[in-house]
Order: C-alpha cells, then sequence, then structure tokens
C-alpha cells in the first residue's frame, strides 16, 4: 500500500479564527457537524484509508475536546506499538513558533526525523472531502513531482473568509502559477491545503526559509517552489466543502440532506470513523413530524422537525417547529418554540414559546450551554 511510504502532519494550528461563533470554546478541528462527527474526522480518516498510519496533529489553542475526542486514536486503528497518533503541541517557548508554516515545520522536525517514511502528507481539517491519496501519492511518483497540490474545480463564494490559491496548470496538470485571493475571479481552479512532499525536500525548504525570514506559506513557499521546482495538481472530482466562515458551515451541514452527497462523502469503500457514543435509539412521539432531516440516537422528539440536522441527545417539545436548524448535542428545546435557519451549539438551553428565524445566508448562532 502507498501510504505506507508516507506519514501523515495534520495543522490543526492555523484556523481557530475561522467559524468564530463555534470555536471560542474549542479548536477548529474539534467543531461539530453531520449529526454525529467532528471536522478533524475526515482528515484522519482519510489519511488511515489510504494506509498512512503514523499521523502527527499540531494542535496550539483550546486543544482539550479534541485530545478528549481522539484520544489514543483508537477508533481509526491509530493506537499502536509503532506509529500511531501524535499529539504535536507548543512546548515551553514555541508557542509564538506555531502561527506560521515555516515556524511549524521547524518546531516539529523532531517529529519528522523520526518518521521512518520518506514522504509526508500535510493537511488541515477545514475541508470536508473524501479523498483517497493514494492515487494523489502514485500521481506524485509517476510525475516524478518535487511538491504534488490538491485542487478542486469551483465557484468562489463571496463570503470566503481564508486565503484562498488559485492555480494555472498546463496540459500535464503541472502548476505553472499560484494566485493569492486574486480580484475579479470566480470560477476557478482553488487550491486545497493539501500536498504531498519528500520529507528531505521539505525540510530543505524550511531551512532555506528561515535563513531568509520568510514564514508564509503561500508566498515564501509554494509560490517560489513553482518557479524552481517541479509542483503538479491532483484534481478532486469528489464532493468537497470549505468550512471558514458560518455561512459555508451552514451550507455544507445542509448538503448532507441531499441523498447524493451523503452517498459521496459517506461510501464504503473509504468510511469517516469517528468516536462512538453509544446511546438508546431515537424516541419519537405520536405527534412528531419529521421530514427530510438527519436525527442521530438518543434523542427525544415530539414537536416537528424539517430539513435540519440533529444530534444526540437533543430534545424537542410538545408544538417546537425547528426548521432548517443545526441542532448540537444534549440540546433541550422547549415547548411551542419555533426556529428556523438556526445553529444550536452543545447543551443549548431554549426555554418555552420562544421564536428565532435566521436565512440561509446568515443563520443565528447560539453559544454553547447558552439559555435562551
Amino acid at each position: 500500500m502507498a501510504g505506507r511510504n508516507m506519514a501523515g502532519i495534520l495543522l490543526t494550528n492555523f484556523q481557530d479564527s475561522y467559524i468564530p461563533e463555534l470555536t471560542t470554546l474549542r479548536t477548529f478541528s474539534s467543531v461539530p457537524f453531520g449529526a454525529k462527527y467532528r471536522l478533524i474526522d475526515f482528515s484522519l480518516s482519510n489519511m488511515v484509508n489510504s494506509g498512512i498510519s503514523k499521523i502527527g496533529v499540531v494542535t496550539k489553542n483550546n486543544y482539550l475536546s479534541l485530545m478528549d475526542h481522539i484520544g489514543s486514536g483508537k477508533a481509526w486503528n491509530l493506537s499502536r506499538r509503532r506509529g500511531g497518533l501524535t499529539f504535536l503541541p507548543p512546548f515551553d517557548n514555541t508557542a509564538d513558533k506555531y502561527n506560521t508554516f515555516v515556524q511549524t515545520m521547524d518546531s516539529i522536525r523532531d517529529f519528522i526525523n523520526n518518521c521512518y517514511e520518506d514522504y509526508l502528507l500535510i493537511s488541515s481539517s477545514m475541508n470536508v472531502v473524501n479523498i483517497d491519496y493514494q492515487q494523489m501519492f502514485n500521481a506524485h511518483l509517476k510525475n516524478n513531482a518535487d511538491i504534488t497540490v490538491c485542487y478542486r474545480k469551483e465557484f468562489l463564494s463571496k463570503v470566503n473568509q481564508a486565503e484562498y490559491l488559485v492555480l494555472s496548470l498546463d496540459s500535464n496538470n503541472r502548476v505553472s502559477e499560484v494566485l493569492i485571493n486574486p480580484r475579479g475571479v470566480e470560477s476557478t481552479i482553488c487550491m486545497i491545503r493539501t500536498a504531498i512532499v519528500k520529507k528531505d525536500f521539505l525540510l530543505d525548504i524550511v531551512d532555506d526559509c528561515l535563513s531568509r525570514s520568510k514564514y508564509d506559506f503561500a508566498r515564501d513557499v509554494i509560490q517560489p517552489c513553482v518557479k524552481q521546482h517541479k509542483v503538479y495538481g491532483y484534481e478532486v472530482t469528489s464532493y468537497c466543502a470549505e468550512l471558514d466562515t458560518i455561512q459555508n458551515y451552514f451550507k455544507a451541514n445542509m448538503d448532507l440532506l441531499n441523498a447524493d452527497v451523503r452517498a459521496d462523502l459517506f461510501n464504503m469503500r473509504n468510511p469517516i470513523y469517528t468516536k462512538v457514543r453509544d446511546d438508546m435509539p431515537t424516541k419519537y412521539g405520536l405527534e412528531s413530524k419529521v421530514k427530510n432531516s438527519l436525527i442521530s440516537p438518543g434523542c427525544v422528539i415530539e414537536g416537528e422537525v424539517e430539513n435540519s440536522i440533529i444530534f444526540k441527545g437533543v430534545r424537542i417539545a410538545k408544538g417546537a417547529k425547528v426548521s432548517n436548524c443545526i441542532i448540537m448535542q444534549d440540546c433541550d428545546i422547549g415547548e411551542d418554540t419555533t426556529l428556523n435557519f438556526v445553529v444550536c451549539d452543545k447543551d443549548v438551553v431554549v426555554n418555552p414559546k420562544r421564536m428565532l428565524c435566521g436565512i440561509d445566508s446568515y443563520p443565528v448562532c447560539i453559544s454553547k450551554k447558552s439559555v435562551v
């Protein structure tokens, strides 16, 4: 299997400014998604399904919930004597060095050097996608590339918060130019923050950048490499969502109500693993009505639910109407309450006879453990 010569580095330290409505008390990678998952589940599962058995998770702030979710990595078959899962938080005075890509790679140099694998797959948990990295690795070897990056063809949203990189490709998928946040560009080839690189080559780049006081991934690594080395693109044609704003997060969850999207994202060949919380089946009251929704076990549904994502342990009382909503774990929705285009974080209590309404481009977000 190709992944046996490739270790994984999962960067979770650069996205905590995204979706601030949900990342005040947790790191970005542990944000709940799709009724039962966390965002990091997709990146970890993609690596494991591709045969990668040694993964370093770089963390910086508010990572207690992330460590609680991942644990020893048993759910991903990463609890093992050789390889497995390694958390890489900042130590002592290294916290400031986790602010840029180059400094982060330098700070985890010992982990990289201790990898017996020759290649590194560097990714983030910013994208919800199901990718076969074995095929990407085969393309990397076939092209004799120095770096291979993922890309997708997309229509750029006007609400994108993250820095986006636009690629120019030749007929062989070799990258000839990288543009950063180009103006007036809508339909384009946009890079996904995932790359394969030989570990010795990466460390040489890091050393060169440090000697020149250059630290940025886009401006100081990828753009110069395109001119000096062989950088190739690998197209992702499956469903892929970038979760950098609450609007994009809301849309990606709602996309799961489409059966074709679910079949593409959660296929049996490459399953998405997560920490399992065993619970009783959901109880539906005699007057309950449910339409086009994903509802996890352990819920009590006595009201009406439509076009919504409902996590475990949620209680929706009689007379409550929940439409186009994301209701996270252990929330309590009171009687005769109306919610429309609302995102409720964990452990939220909505008292009876409340009415909260947003719109699809600006959902109302209720922070964790709030009482409304």
